[in-house]
């Protein structure tokens, strides 16, 4: 089935909005006619199986394209409107790409090298004619090709994860199945559609029936605020420093009752428990959804049930529904309680491989077994804790240190937002360890000094940092993940 049909074939009857917010909001009925005709253009004009570049800021346009263009029996490829000419033009070579759509403002910017591009006022053109759309099942195999989607890549060259419509259709399946989503809820989305977590929360609420308010500008956190409140939002989706900013750049959020939010979801990343500790206290009527994911597995692929918060803390759970994951040491074999492994998983929502890259994919994909790169153990219940990446280990004087440890600690420091560990090269240790910190400005009382003596008191000697630096403000990147230098 194609994932477009499974998506919207509920909804040819339903009225209301799909989409709300500051922008224009765009109707279901919309929604269905205007993927139906663009999709139907993209078809005559390209064919089907080919690659489409899709580079837009959050909007209805951008909805309707991503849709349009699985719909069509094409390739979506959905870009980072920050991208630099230089990246745009790698990929659209790598993925062999005769089309793009995007906004004027970033033709303007990027000025692509590319046969046709197709704006906003051309997507008007085609999806406000007045020929009726009919609804037409889109036959296609479910391992189909659906989606490329590239990488952060920070220090290679980004990897194009492929992910097929029957990926698509089985993660959304889970997430809806363990959230218990219903086309009551309404969630604000500040996360770009070119990020899974972010295109995850666009798959769930079309499946039910839901809505979205899209907020383009978390920057300004007064305006997501007023969001929750004005469109009654019932859910809220966030990376950690998403949570950092809320709780501690200001105290407007820990200070209102949010009477529709009903819960938030976190991931890409760890966030330290004494984050969803402050949070919990302050807004404790709104379930609190540590969940874990890759790229290459759709999005999603863990989640830690609200009521095991408590007792499993700094846990990012176990498997979602139809997905098994595992903890597993060199040789593959599951590790004992306590011990440190690598987790692996297996599901219909594990990507089909890297693009072009089959040796990237064979190292990474062994015996139908996803090798996600993270370190983790088990406790004796099965609940997976993540350790850290495997490239993050920090070897001082031969002793390993994960990075994550040193950081949980520091962020229980009154007025630290942030807290980044990084290794520096150290004659005599091999590798020394270098915190880098953001405080909220109003806590003039943080220094180095301070820093040292407090990780010295809940820390190993060799644990403490030798270096600390201070800094003005978060370090991200657009899907709002925190960018080590």
């Amino acid at each position: 089935m194609n994932c477009v049909d499974y998506l919207l074939q509920d909804h040819q009857e339903r009225s209301g909005d799909f989409i709300l917010g500051r922008g224009a909001t765009l109707t279901y009925p919309k929604l269905i006619d205007g993927v139906l005709k663009l999709s139907s253009w993209l078809e005559t004009t390209i064919g089907r199986g080919r690659n489409v570049m899709l580079m837009m800021p959050n909007s209805a346009h951008s909805v309707i394209s991503y849709l349009a263009i699985m719909k069509s029996g094409n390739v979506v490829v959905p870009l980072n409107p920050t991208i630099e000419a230089e990246g745009f033009n790698d990929i659209v070579g790598r993925c062999k790409s005769v089309l793009l759509i995007t906004s004027v403002q970033l033709r303007k910017r990027l000025n692509p090298q590319i046969e046709t591009i197709v704006t906003e006022s051309e997507i008007d053109f085609v999806i406000n004619t007045d020929e009726l759309a009919t609804w037409q099942h889109s036959a296609i195999e479910p391992d189909a090709l659906a989606q490329i989607i590239f990488t952060s890549g920070s220090t290679a060259k980004p990897k194009g994860v492929m992910i097929s419509h029957k990926n698509i259709i089985a993660n959304t399946s889970s997430i809806i199945e363990y959230l218990q989503l219903t086309e009551d809820d309404i969630i604000e989305i500040v996360l770009p559609f070119f990020y899974c977590y972010g295109l995850s929360l666009l798959h769930t609420h079309l499946k039910v029936g839901g809505s979205v308010v899209l907020n383009n500008t978390f920057i300004f956190l007064s305006s997501v605020l007023d969001d929750f409140q004005k469109y009654k939002c019932t859910g809220f989706a966030g990376v950690p420093s998403h949570f950092q900013i809320l709780l501690r750049k200001s105290d407007s959020f820990k200070n209102t009752v949010f009477s529709h939010l009903r819960y938030v979801t976190q991931a890409g990343g760890k966030l330290h428990t004494t984050f969803i500790k402050e949070f919990c206290e302050s807004q404790p009527d709104i379930r609190f959804i540590v969940m874990y994911g890759q790229t290459e597995a759709t999005a999603r692929l863990s989640y830690l049930p609200v009521e095991r918060l408590s007792d499993k803390l700094g846990s990012l759970g176990k498997g979602i529904p139809n997905v098994e994951l595992r903890v597993v040491n060199s040789e593959g074999e599951k590790v004992k309680p306590g011990e440190i492994g690598e987790i692996i998983a297996q599901g219909d929502n594990v990507m089909l491989g890297y693009y072009n890259e089959p040796e990237e994919t064979a190292s990474t994909i062994r015996d139908n077994w996803l090798y996600t790169g993270d370190l983790a153990k088990v406790d004796e219940d099965g609940f997976i804790y993540h350790a850290a990446r495997k490239k993050e280990i920090i070897k001082v004087g031969g002793r390993r240190v994960s990075p994550k440890e040193i950081e949980e600690v520091i962020v229980g420091i009154d007025g630290v937002i942030d807290c980044s560990i990084e290794a520096v090269e150290d004659e005599l240790l091999g590798e020394a360890i270098k915190a880098i910190l953001v405080i909220n400005t109003t806590k003039n009382n943080i220094t180095e000094e301070l820093v040292k003596q407090y990780c010295a008191s809940k820390l190993a000697n060799y644990k403490v940092p030798q270096l600390v630096e201070f800094i003005d403000k978060l370090n991200i990147n657009s899907t709002g993940k925190k960018v080590k230098a």
